[in-house]
C-alpha cells in the first residue's frame, strides 16, 4: 500500500507550482505553532494534548506539562523533534484538514473497499474524511413508506427497518476502512437533530433539496453536537456518518443523505466562526484542529456532470457563479445521471457557507485515485481551458469534474461600462508594472471589440480591433478588415491556480475563435450567446515571458517578429484560428471572397501587430 501511495502520488505529476502550494497546506512537518493553554486557564486538559514542535498529528498521546504550561519541560522535550516529511507521509495518520465526503452507493464490496483505500490515503496526505454514507434506494423507499396506506406501527416498522439498513452499511464500510488500515468511527446517532419533529411524523420524508434542487434549502437539520466528530479526528479516526436524525422526541429518524451532508457542512463551518445554533464555546478548543471542510468529495457511479461541448464526458470544471442554472436548463442526461442536478445544487449549497478557497469534486467509484491528484494539484486532471484536440480521447467519461464557487463572468463592449480605476489595478498587481492611463484609454475608446471581466475585477481579458496604420496620419485605416488583437490577458496573483484563469480563457473562447458552435453557447451577462462568426484570435508575447509555455499549449500556432524599436526583446506571436472554418469558408465562397490561407494571413498579421505601441510606463 505504500508502495501505491508513491505511484499514485508520482502520477498526479504535480508542477512545481503545485507542490508548493500542497507542502504549505499540507505537509505535518510545516504545522504552525500554536500557543497551549496554561494550566492556569484549565485545571485539566479537555483532550490529550499535542507536541506542536513534533510533526505527528494522530493527537493519541498526552504531552505532560509543568504547572507553569511551559513547553520546555523535561517532560516535554522527550516529544520534540522533526520527523522526515517522507516517513511522515507513510507511517504517522495526518489530519491537517477535513473533506466533507458523500459515498452514494449502491457499491459492491470491491468497488466500496477501493474507495476505502482512497480515503486512507487521503489521510496520510494531510486530508480526513468525514463521510456519510449514502444509497440511492433510500430517498425511494423514504417516499414509498410515505405513500403506503399503512397503519402507524406499520409505518414505524417500515422506517426502524430502513434505518438498520442505514446502519449496518455505515458499518461495512467503517470495517473496510479498518481492513484498509485508516481507523474508523461509526457515529450511529447523535450528530444531526431535526428541528420541531414529532413522534407522529416520524414516517413523513423531510422535504428534500436532492428531491427538488430548484427549491429553497431546507432548514430542518443541524447539527446538534461536533464531539464525535471532533473527537474522530482529534484521534486520528475517520468519522463514518449514516443520514439518521433524532427528531424532538429523541426517535430516530430517516432522512435525505444530501441534507445531512448539507447541515453537516454548515455545523462545522458555523463551529469554526462560532456562530450558528450550537457550537463548542470551551476557549480550549482554539488548539484544536480546524474542523472547516477544505473540500466536499462525492463519490458514486455516475461520475462528473456531464457536458454537451464534450459530447457527454464530464465537465472537467464548474465556475457555479455563471453557469449553474445554463447547466439545469440544458441537462438532457436525467437517464444515465439521475442523481447529476441533485448533486450540483448540494456543492452549490454547501459551497455557500465555506470558505471560498473550498472546492468539491464529483467523482465515479472507478477512478477514486484521481482525488490524490486533486488534493495535490488543486485542479483537473485536464485543463478545461485546452482545445478539446489536446485532450485525451481515451478513459474521459470517468474524469472527475472540479466545481468551484467561482466568479460571474460579465461582457462589456463599451469604455463607459468599464471601471477605469478598477481595470488599472487588476493589469498593474497581474503584470507588475505602471499603466500609461491615458493613452491606454484613448486606445480602447477607439479600438475596443469588448472587455471580460470576472468577478469585482478579479481578471479581465481585452480583445481589440486592430488595423493598419495610414503612413500620412498614423491613424487606422478605416477601410482595412480589422484583427482581434488579445491586447490584455490579467488575473489577480492572489487567484492565480484557482481556475480563474481557465474560466476567463473559456469564455474568451466562446467570444472569439469558439463562437458560433454549439457548445459556445455561453451563458456569460453581455456575451453574444453563441450567435455570431468566430475569428482568428491573436496575440503577442515578450520572448521571455515565463507564461508563454501555458500559451503554447492553448494556441493553434506561434512565431517569432522583431522587437519594437529600442527594445533589445523580441516578442512572439500567437493565434487562435477560427474553429468554425469549414462553414466560415463556404460563406466566403458563396460572397465571391478569397479565404487567405494561414501563411497570408500571417503576413498581414506580423506588422500590425508589431506597431502597437507599450502600454506601460
Amino acid at each position: 500500500m505504500q508502495q501505491d501511495l508513491i505511484l499514485s502520488v508520482l502520477e498526479a505529476q504535480p508542477s512545481a507550482r503545485d507542490s508548493r502550494f500542497y507542502l504549505r497546506n499540507f505537509d505535518p512537518a510545516s504545522r504552525p505553532t500554536r500557543q497551549a493553554p496554561t494550566m492556569a486557564e484549565s485545571d485539566t486538559a479537555a483532550f490529550p494534548l499535542f507536541d506542536q514542535e513534533t510533526p505527528t498529528t494522530a493527537y493519541s498521546r498526552s504531552i505532560p506539562t509543568s504547572s507553569t504550561g511551559s513547553s520546555s519541560s523535561p517532560a516535554a522535550e522527550e516529544y520534540k523533534g522533526k520527523t522526515a516529511f517522507a516517513d511522515e507521509l507513510l507511517s504517522s495518520p495526518a489530519s491537517r484538514h477535513t473533506a466533507l465526503v458523500k459515498v452514494q452507493g449502491p457499491f459492491t464490496d470491491r468497488q466500496l473497499e477501493s474507495i476505502a483505500e482512497g480515503m486512507v490515503y487521503l489521510k496520510k496526505l494531510g486530508l480526513v474524511s468525514v463521510i456519510v454514507v449514502d444509497h440511492e434506494s433510500w430517498l425511494d423507499e423514504e417516499r414509498r413508506i410515505g405513500e403506503l396506506d399503512l397503519t402507524e406501527a406499520e409505518r414505524i416498522k417500515h422506517i426502524v427497518r430502513l434505518r438498520e439498513r442505514m446502519k449496518r452499511e455505515t458499518i461495512r464500510f467503517s470495517d473496510m476502512l479498518e481492513a484498509k488500515g485508516g481507523a474508523a468511527r461509526p457515529l450511529l446517532e447523535g450528530v444531526l437533530c431535526v428541528k420541531g419533529a414529532a413522534f407522529e411524523d416520524t414516517w413523513a420524508p423531510i422535504a428534500s433539496t436532492s428531491a427538488q434542487p430548484y427549491e429553497a434549502r431546507t432548514d430542518d437539520l443541524f447539527v446538534d453536537s461536533l464531539s464525535g466528530i471532533r473527537n474522530a479526528v482529534r484521534q486520528g479516526e475517520i468519522p463514518v456518518i449514516p443520514p439518521i436524525a433524532l427528531d424532538a422526541s429523541c426517535f430516530s429518524l430517516c432522512v435525505s443523505a444530501n441534507d445531512a451532508v448539507q447541515a453537516i457542512a454548515s455545523g462545522l463551518a458555523d463551529a469554526e466562526r462560532r456562530t450558528g445554533l450550537r457550537y463548542e464555546a470551551d476557549a480550549r478548543l482554539d488548539n484544536d484542529v480546524d474542523l472547516t471542510p477544505v473540500r466536499l468529495m462525492i463519490i458514486n457511479r455516475e461520475g462528473g456532470i456531464p457536458s454537451p461541448a464534450r459530447g457527454g464526458d464530464p465537465h472537467l470544471s464548474i465556475n457555479l457563479e455563471s453557469e449553474f442554472d445554463y447547466i439545469n436548463k440544458t441537462f438532457i442526461w436525467q437517464e444515465t445521471h439521475p442523481t447529476a442536478l441533485s448533486n450540483l445544487a448540494l456543492v452549490r449549497d454547501c459551497l455557500a457557507v465555506l470558505p471560498r478557497t473550498a472546492s468539491a469534486v464529483l467523482v465515479s467509484h472507478r477512478s477514486p485515485r484521481s482525488l490524490i491528484a486533486n488534493l495535490i494539484t488543486n485542479k483537473p486532471a485536464h485543463s478545461p481551458s485546452l482545445s478539446h484536440d489536446s485532450l485525451p480521447r481515451r478513459n474521459m467519461q470517468h474524469q472527475p469534474t472540479i466545481i468551484r464557487r467561482g466568479l460571474p463572468i460579465r461582457v462589456f463592449r463599451s469604455m463607459t461600462d468599464i471601471d477605469k480605476d478598477a481595470l488599472a489595478h487588476v493589469l498593474e498587481e497581474s503584470f507588475g508594472k505602471t499603466l500609461d492611463r491615458e493613452p491606454f484609454y484613448d486606445r480602447l475608446r477607439r479600438d475596443l471589440d469588448f472587455c471580460i471581466v470576472a468577478g469585482d475585477y478579479h481578471a479581465v481579458a481585452i480583445v481589440t480591433n486592430e488595423r493598419p496604420l495610414d503612413p500620412a496620419t498614423g491613424e487606422p485605416l478605416a477601410n482595412a478588415d480589422p484583427i482581434a488583437y488579445l491586447d490584455k490577458f490579467a488575473v489577480l496573483p492572489s487567484l492565480q491556480g484557482d481556475g480563474t484563469v481557465d474560466f476567463l480563457w473559456g469564455a474568451l473562447r466562446d467570444e472569439s475563435w469558439g463562437l458560433g458552435l454549439l457548445d459556445a453557447l455561453n451563458p456569460n451577462v453581455g456575451g453574444l450567446g453563441g450567435q455570431g462568426i468566430a475569428r482568428d484570435l491573436v496575440w503577442r508575447s515578450r520572448a521571455n515571458n515565463p507564461v508563454n509555455k501555458w500559451y503554447f499549449d492553448r494556441s493553434t500556432g506561434f512565431f517569432k517578429i522583431p522587437p519594437p524599436p529600442g527594445s533589445a526583446v523580441g516578442f512572439s506571436l500567437f493565434w487562435c484560428e477560427a474553429e468554425d472554418r469549414v462553414s466560415e469558408f463556404l460563406r466566403g465562397e458563396k460572397e465571391g471572397r478569397k479565404m487567405p490561407a494561414t501563411p497570408e494571413k500571417l503576413c498581414k498579421w506580423a506588422p500590425v501587430i508589431s506597431e502597437i505601441p507599450s502600454c506601460w510606463r
